[in-house]
């Protein structure tokens, strides 16, 4: 193996998360954080069921109700 093919581990952790990163659409957005907002269920519970980020809700969430303010 030549000193070119050898990756230190945080790079081989670094390419397996680009890999597996999923996308979102906008539909799938705009649908987890109107459920979010009907609040049957706590967003702890809708963020671990769709495997996202607590962070990545609000961000989304306040991007939605900006979206509605600017109309």
């Amino acid at each position: 193996m030549t000193e070119k093919e050898k990756k230190n581990p945080e790079q081989v952790i670094r390419e397996i998360k680009r890999q597996t990163r999923r996308k979102f659409t906008s539909e799938e957005k705009i649908r987890i954080v109107l459920e979010g907002l009907k609040c049957e269920e706590s967003i702890a519970t809708i963020c671990r069921r769709e495997g996202i980020n607590l962070n990545l809700y609000y961000r989304w969430s306040k991007s939605f109700l900006d979206a509605g303010k600017s109309n």
